[in-house]
C-alpha cells in the first residue's frame, strides 16, 4: 500500500516573513548615523578613546613599578630591564609617552606611590602580581571595543600574561 502524499507546506520561512525582516533592519540600519560607537549624544568621549587612555594609563603604570624595583634592587635590572622597555612599548602604543631613561638612570627617584617589598623574590611576587591582574583586565576591555583596539589589548594582555610568568619563573 503506497503511503499518501506530504500536504503541500513548503519548508523555511515564507515570504512575508522575509519582508517584514528585510524591511526592519533598514528601518534600524537608517535611525543610527554610525557614530554611536565613538561618541555619544552628549559629546563626551567614546568607548575606545576611554579604554585607550586608561591602557597608557597602566601601561604607564607598570613602568613606574619597574622603575621602583629597579631602584630598590639594582641587581635585578638585568632581569627586569626588558620587561620593562616592553611595557614602554605598550605605554607608547596606546599613545602614551614615556620618558625614555634607562632603568638605572630612574634609580634616583622611583615613583613616590608604588611600594617595594623588602625582598628581591617579593618584589618580583608583586610585579607578577600587577601584569596578571593588568592582563587580565584588559582581556575583559577587549570585549567592549571593536577592531584594531581590541587585538592591541588581546595582544598586550598577552605580553603582560606572560611578562608574569617570566618574573615568577625564578622566584619558585
Amino acid at each position: 500500500m503506497p503511503y499518501p502524499p506530504p500536504p503541500h507546506v513548503p519548508s523555511g520561512p515564507r515570504r512575508r516573513s522575509l519582508l517584514a525582516s528585510v524591511a526592519g533592519g533598514a528601518l534600524l540600519a537608517g535611525c543610527s548615523d554610525g557614530t554611536g560607537t565613538e561618541e555619544n549624544t552628549a559629546g563626551s568621549p567614546s568607548v575606545v578613546e576611554r579604554t585607550r587612555v586608561r591602557a597608557a594609563r597602566d601601561s604607564r603604570g607598570i613602568v613606574e613599578r619597574y622603575d621602583a624595583v629597579i631602584a630598590a634592587y639594582p641587581a635585578l635590572a638585568e632581569r627586569v630591564g626588558p620587561l620593562r622597555a616592553e611595557a614602554m612599548r605598550h605605554a607608547e602604543a596606546f599613545g602614551e609617552t614615556v620618558a625614555k631613561s634607562s632603568p638605572t638612570a630612574s634609580q634616583t627617584s622611583p615613583a613616590p606611590s608604588v611600594t617595594v617589598p623588602a625582598t628581591e623574590k617579593d618584589a618580583l611576587a608583586q610585579l607578577a602580581a600587577a601584569e596578571r591582574a593588568l592582563a587580565d583586565r584588559r582581556a575583559k576591555a577587549l570585549l567592549d571595543v571593536p577592531g584594531e583596539l581590541a587585538r592591541l589589548l588581546a595582544s598586550v594582555a598577552a605580553a603582560g600574561a606572560a611578562h608574569a610568568y617570566l618574573l615568577m619563573e625564578g622566584v619558585r
